[in-house]
């Protein structure tokens, strides 16, 4: 393999892990917020919003890192995917701005029900924008019309049934994480409560990732040669039962955070399955990463920044997550 090829392989696996971060930290951030939404008892909302209130900031430069690396590094799919998105991007950004707001300005509501219909932006927020990144992904694992490197479609792809199954899907993987998390960092009622919701959301969503990989396998003739090769699903499937049987045993463990661990493995699990079946497109059906990548020196450039930033970006995380680190408990407003 030629050096093109192997700094153009470094630049995808540098946006694809920015984007992977994003998903797990910022994904985990917006499961809180749903279940937020759907909790009556205002002293377990105030606890649940103190859980993500210190980090959830950090955990969107993730989004940063990967939207700007996928324009520097690869600008000929960004061209493609940004006018065939328009709209699920948009909604996107404004469900993140006013999920952004509820969640910091809500203890200065002058009131409970002004404080409860806050709460109530903040659910429809991290549905919203949910819903859009789970519609954006199926959109690109579907196909998005292109030729010549220029989007040739009508601009309502995203509007499919697959699109909008993949964004369902990934609102409820996101409330899950979201379940482990409050698990994780509350007590009592509150992390009693969580328990039950991540048992029943880790059923609902493998079955809904059940349907989603025979969905999958039916829209490409290679996506199904890919997913039916052995080097695929043999160590998916094993990877996911063990991942599983942790998940189980986790919540009879005093480490409260092995259930969550298992999930967001669950997750990197499933994100390395949707590349090991898209490789080596970019943006299906046609488009290639080396067909879509910038110059060389381009990406060099690039990697050069990611190189300092990503670390930067992994030591600031963890340092927000260790100096917050510990129960919270429900108190009242």
């Amino acid at each position: 393999m030629v050096d093109n090829d192997w700094i153009t392989l470094l630049s995808a696996a540098a946006l694809g892990f920015s984007v992977l971060n994003y998903v797990l930290l910022d994904g985990t951030d917006l499961g809180v917020g749903v279940l937020m939404g759907l909790t009556r008892c205002s002293k377990h909302r105030r606890a649940m919003a103190v859980t993500i209130l210190p980090i959830w900031d950090a955990n969107e430069t993730w989004l940063v890192l990967g939207g700007g690396g996928l324009l520097a590094l690869f600008p000929l799919a960004y061209a493609i995917l940004l006018p065939a998105l328009y709209l699920p991007f948009i909604l996107m950004f404004l469900a993140l701005s006013l999920r952004a707001v509820a969640l910091e300005f809500r203890d200065y509501a002058p009131s409970h029900g002004i404080k409860r219909a806050v709460d109530g932006l903040l659910l429809c927020g991290s549905l919203l924008a949910g819903g859009s990144q789970g519609i954006v992904l199926g959109t690109l694992v579907q196909g998005v019309p292109n030729d010549a490197g220029q989007y040739n479609g009508n601009g309502w792809e995203w509007l499919g049934l697959f699109p909008l199954y993949c964004g369902a899907v990934l609102v409820v993987g996101y409330t899950w994480l979201g379940a482990c998390w409050l698990y994780w960092r509350t007590e009592e009622e509150l992390q009693r409560r969580a328990r039950r919701q991540a048992r029943a959301l880790a059923s609902i969503i493998l079955v809904l990732l059940a349907g989603l990989v025979v969905w999958t396998a039916t829209l490409d003739t290679r996506y199904a040669q890919r997913l039916s090769d052995r080097f695929v699903w043999l160590p998916t499937a094993t990877l996911l039962i063990a991942l599983l049987i942790g998940f189980v045993l986790g919540f009879r463990s005093r480490r409260h955070y092995l259930p969550l661990f298992a999930a967001l493995g669950i997750f990197v699990v499933a994100f390395a399955v949707m590349n090991a079946v898209l490789f080596p497109l970019i943006v299906p059906p046609h488009l290639s990463l080396q067909a879509a990548a910038s110059s060389p020196t381009s990406q060099i450039f690039m990697l050069v920044g990611f190189a300092v930033l990503i670390p930067v970006t992994l030591i600031y995380n963890t340092y927000g997550f260790r100096v917050f680190s510990g129960k919270v408990r429900a108190a009242r407003d």
